[in-house]
């Protein structure tokens, strides 16, 4: 497996297209596109959150009763959001607008929306983004980099990325190359369960709608629900992955070694993209990372490095790069999970070793200066050794700001 260039496109027979369409923003792409040239075997994950908004639903209707998608169509700017029944209406109309424009049936179109919570979206407006997407479909990886930064709200950067592998080919006779990309956006409003974020996954491998979808399932309780950025959980997450087939591999039936390779390639892709977001928390200067080994059970190792970077004192602790280790060991002994105290490890992670926070018992004597200058790197890296077992897990998040008061103090303006 490699990574290679490219996101939603970067997959056979995927297009892609973005405009502005003036839904909330003004000066800016705030829609996008893709679009397959066949229908696709779908999967998808979404919010664990009550409110769940109304494309939300309207996904989740289309995966529980066919399993399959054509296009994908995403707004930023407005949620479409705890509008009742207006907001299902308009999704149906605005999947029946792509309908008419692409030429495949409504229930093939997904939608995503993200933004404001409780404003409408405007038909119309959406209705013209559609129409002149529609005629602007592209298959290049210019395109797909277009829709990513559509789709963005307060991310500073774009996310996308996509790899290719082989597998075994339909006809018997060698392999052929299968690619998986996928883009994203994410940077407030970001925690587990699952994590707030439009995350939008393409692939030409073949594989079977159930397979799929375990696939996913199995690989997003240590990539997209491992970051945080501020503990609270959107309305909106929506998670999917469209395949089509169009590699040509022998279709994947069963959980053989093809299948384990296309899940090591859908959880690199949904890590990248997961540590991308976490990065790019709204105001973040740092991303951190916290790892857990040496635990007794996975589901405690996750516990115990999510309650690390979901902490505020922790987040602020990194952004004054102050080695104060103790607001650490806090977040561990507040999580959950038992362990003893006088066995664990931690360690700041460095390039060329680690320095020594806490072992024995005792927060260690360390060198100052090397612990500001790890704490100034864009990426700081944290080691807790629990001794117990042979689980791990690691966890993403970022610091916390004063932009972040910021950002959110005006978010509807």
């Amino acid at each position: 497996m490699k990574t290679i260039a490219g996101g939603v496109t970067a997959a056979k027979g995927f297009q892609a297209a973005a405009c502005e369409a003036g839904i909330k923003y003004k000066g800016r792409m705030d829609m996008a596109m893709i679009c397959s040239t066949v229908p696709c075997a779908l999967a998808g994950t979404f919010t664990a959150n009550r409110f769940k908004a109304a494309p939300v639903i309207w996904d989740q209707d289309i995966l529980h009763q066919s399993g399959q998608a054509q296009a994908v169509v995403v707004n930023a700017g407005v949620a479409n959001a705890a509008t009742g029944e207006p907001g299902l209406a308009l999704c149906r109309q605005t999947a029946e607008a792509a309908s008419a424009a692409l030429g495949i049936p409504a229930s093939l179109v997904m939608l995503g929306s993200t933004g404001v919570i409780g404003p409408a979206l405007p038909l119309d407006r959406m209705t013209d983004g559609i129409n002149r997407m529609a005629a602007q479909l592209s298959d290049t990886l210019e395109a797909g980099t277009l829709a990513s930064r559509a789709i963005m709200t307060t991310d500073t950067v774009n996310k996308e990325t996509a790899v290719a592998f082989e597998l075994p080919a339909a006809d018997g006779q060698g392999t052929v190359t299968v690619h998986l990309g996928g883009m994203s956006k994410g940077s407030g409003m970001i925690h587990p369960n699952m994590c707030t974020m439009l995350a939008y996954l393409t692939t030409d491998c073949a594989i079977s709608q159930p397979l799929l979808q375990k696939a996913l399932s199995s690989v997003v309780p240590d990539t997209f629900n491992m970051i945080s950025v501020d503990g609270d959980t959107s309305t909106n997450d929506t998670l999917l992955v469209l395949a089509n087939g169009l590699a040509d591999n022998r279709c994947i039936q069963e959980e053989d070694e093809s299948y384990a390779l296309f899940r090591e390639a859908l959880f690199e892709v949904c890590r990248t993209l997961a540590v991308i977001m976490a990065g790019d928390g709204e105001g973040a200067t740092h991303l951190i990372e916290m790892r857990v080994i040496h635990a007794d059970t996975k589901e405690n190792a996750r516990q115990l490095a999510r309650s690390v970077v979901s902490s505020s004192l922790v987040k602020a602790m990194i952004y004054g790069k102050d080695a104060n280790c103790g607001r650490i060991l806090c977040a561990l002994g507040y999580a959950g999970p038992v362990f003893d105290p006088s066995r664990i490890e931690l360690e700041l992670v460095g390039p060329d070793g680690n320095l020594s926070f806490y072992r024995e018992g005792r927060v260690q004597v360390f060198d100052e200066e090397k612990a500001l200058a790890l704490l100034s790197e864009r990426a700081v890296r944290f080691l807790c050794d629990l001794k117990m077992g042979e689980e791990e897990a690691t966890a993403w998040g970022c610091d916390l700001t004063y932009d972040y008061v910021k950002i959110n103090g005006d978010y509807r303006s």
